[in-house]
């Protein structure tokens, strides 16, 4: 039984995939100052050439591997929102998407990883302001909460501290469950 012949176009989109898939793995692991054409390339099993005829520049590359920054679920209740902040967690510490992680590591030392990671954080912040009560500085109170799990996510997933690292993020979310309900204010 012979299979059926890939279309150009078929053949094309899996090539571009593949480099994004090597770009997205490259960038979390070296960042992007570290991350090459050439070694994207290289992973990929394909010339630098075509990286450069594919995406242009080592920038969009980076650009359209990080596509997928994940955002926030929406809510307008109280505790369903808290919940679903620390379900977020328990996903965070379960391992990020490689184009999350290489976003998050390269933020520090590109401007334009740090702006696209303060747009996404900026959606995030938005949205959960959005799904507070009325209350005093909801958009404060959401900045806090999205920091938090940023914080929390650096300390596990890049600084691997050792007070995060063995414990569940069940575990972790028990103990910040009081802390985020009283953020949150009065329940929904």
């Amino acid at each position: 039984m012979s299979t059926p012949r890939q279309s150009r176009a078929d053949r094309r989109r899996a090539t571009e995939a593949r480099i994004l898939d090597s770009a997205r793995e490259l960038f979390a692991e070296k960042g992007f100052d570290r991350t090459t054409i050439r070694a994207v390339a290289t992973a990929s099993s394909v010339d630098p050439a075509l990286v450069m005829q594919y995406f242009g520049s080592k920038r969009e590359l980076f650009d359209q591997a990080m596509q997928a920054f994940p955002a926030l679920p929406e809510t307008t209740d109280t505790d369903a929102l808290v919940d679903q902040l620390l379900a977020t967690l328990g996903l965070k510490l379960g391992g990020l998407p490689e184009g999350t992680l290489a976003m998050i590591r390269s933020m520090l030392t590109d401007p334009a990883a740090a702006d696209h990671v303060r747009a996404a954080l900026d959606r995030q912040i938005d949205s959960v302001s959005a799904a507070l009560p009325a209350t005093e500085d909801p958009e404060l109170r959401a900045a806090l909460f999205v920091t938090a799990l940023l914080g929390i996510t650096i300390g596990h997933q890049f600084l691997g501290l050792a007070a995060l690292r063995d414990v569940p993020a069940d575990r972790i979310a028990a103990l910040l469950r009081p802390a985020f309900k009283a953020l949150a204010g009065p329940p929904g």
